[in-house]
This record gives structure tokens, sequence and C-alpha cells, in this order.
């Protein structure tokens, strides 16, 4: 992704989750992507019902994600099938335009790219019921952090001279590799997002609305942004009730000078979980 520089400001990028940060929880589109989650995993997994809602939880808690728990608990799917089926029948009509942050996002000078677990289809479903589909320079989503890889049938030379119980070993070793799922709360996927933005970590800004996000996006090198909280959690270096207080919080993304002051925004909110 080609780095776009800001002028005579202090951050040259700013990376935004997506859901339940540009819009609220209080929408429930993060209650319709759990019930989804879990009607995949009894009806296409099998899971047992009295299993399956502490189960999602468990593994979204673990792992990131529920998708990328069943995928390292062994459980085999389509990737696109999997997101079809909790994303596709999401309720999107309950997203209307919003021309407030449409206008702040456009009156930021530095360069603004989606940052979500979600994959491709969900991200453009929602920035287009937000009206917001022109505003963002680029997007970093599930394909993008899990690109698609060529299957594990082949041995190369130097493995021909291991014996065969090694080579199976190396085999499996592989397979189990490509099953992960690179997603936040990862610091790893953290990194991966500031290498593909190809973006200075001390001059970027990362608003995430998940208290686990916003410590790995510390621990990555990042500003940090809660996004749904009155108070700030660990790693936070500003916290906003909503997404509309930029503004008042960080006066500096439109400026060139000015201290660091820590804003609180607004009463307190409530923490958002986001399971797909």
């Amino acid at each position: 992704m080609e780095a776009v520089r800001s002028n005579g400001t202090k951050y040259d990028c700013l990376l935004f989750d997506m859901d339940d940060t540009l819009y609220p929880l209080s929408l429930g589109i993060n209650l319709a992507c759990r019930r989804n989650i879990e009607e995949y995993m009894l009806h296409q997994l099998h899971i047992e019902e009295i299993e399956v809602p502490r189960m999602c939880l468990d593994l979204y808690k673990e792992y990131g994600t529920t998708m990328a728990g069943l995928k390292a608990l062994g459980y085999e799917f389509d990737n696109d099938e999997f997101h079809a089926y909790v994303h596709g029948r999401l309720p999107y009509e309950l997203l209307k335009p919003d021309p407030v942050l449409r206008n702040l996002l456009l009156s930021m000078p530095q360069q603004k790219i989606i940052f979500t677990n979600a994959d491709r289809a969900h991200v453009a479903q929602v920035l287009s019921g937000l009206g917001l589909e022109d505003c963002f320079h680029g997007v970093i989503c599930f394909e993008t952090l899990n690109p698609p890889s060529e299957p594990v049938n082949c041995i190369n030379r130097m493995d021909e001279k291991l014996p065969r119980s090694d080579i199976e070993t190396k085999k499996n070793k592989d397979l189990s590799l490509k099953t992960q799922i690179l997603c936040k709360p990862s610091v790893e996927a953290m990194e991966a997002a500031i290498r593909i933005a190809n973006v200075d970590p001390k001059k970027t800004i990362f608003f995430d609305d998940s208290v686990r996000n916003i410590a790995s996006g510390k621990a990555a090198g990042l500003h940090t942004v809660i996004v749904g909280r009155s108070t700030l959690v660990p790693g936070a270096d500003y916290a906003l009730n909503s997404i509309h207080n930029i503004r008042e919080a960080l006066p500096e993304i439109w400026e060139d000078e000015g201290e660091h002051l820590e804003q609180i925004i607004q009463p307190p909110a409530v923490e958002t979980v986001v399971q797909a």
C-alpha cells in the first residue's frame, strides 16, 4: 500500500477499526453477527447446541475471533462460505448514512485506512450503508492478512533427505500453520498492518472499540484511541464515547502544533465485543 504523507501535521496515518467503531454497538449488528456465528457452529459444524454459546465466547476470548478459534481446533470449513453465512445475512438496512462522520473524515489531511478482522464484502456493505465508501485510502481486512496460499502437497529437495516420519511431521506442521488465522488482537496482526500500510507507527493513530486491540496496538508502537468509552483503558492515549468526538479530543489531527492533551469525552459506554 502506497504511503500518503500529510503536510504539516503531527500524524501521517489514521487506522480505523470498523464495526462498533464507525457506528455504535447499540445498532444491533454485533448481536446479529453473534447469532449467525452460533447458527453456523450448530448447523454447519454440528457442534452440540448446549456447547455453542460458551464455546463461541471462549474461542473469541482466546483467539481474537471465533472463526480463528474454530480453525485452531481443527474444524475445516471454507473461509468465504463462513463469511457469507455470518455476514451475508446481517441487517445492513440498520446502517444509515452518517454525514457528520463523513465530513470529519474528508476534512482530515492524513491517509485513512480501515483495519478490521472482517472480510472484504462486509467492509463494502458497511461503508456503503454509512455513506463512507470514498472516505478511506485503503482497507486491511481478513483477506489482506490471510491471503490464499498454495496447498502443501509437495516435498522440497531438502526434505527428501529426511526420514519419512520427519517428513510427515514437517508436513503436518506446515498444514497447521496454514490453518492459523492472523487477526487482531495479536501483536503480529498489528505489525502486519503497519507493514502493509507502509506507515511509521509513531506517526499513526489507531482507533478501536476493543480493549485488547488497543493494548496490542500500543505494544506495536501506535498511538491509540479507545472508542465507545469515556475512560482510558490500558494502552489507550485517548478515550472517545463516540467517533464523532474526534475533533474535540484530537485537534492535532488538523493542527500543525499543540500540546498532547488527554481528552475524556461524554459519559461511560458499554465495552464492545466483536466475535466475527
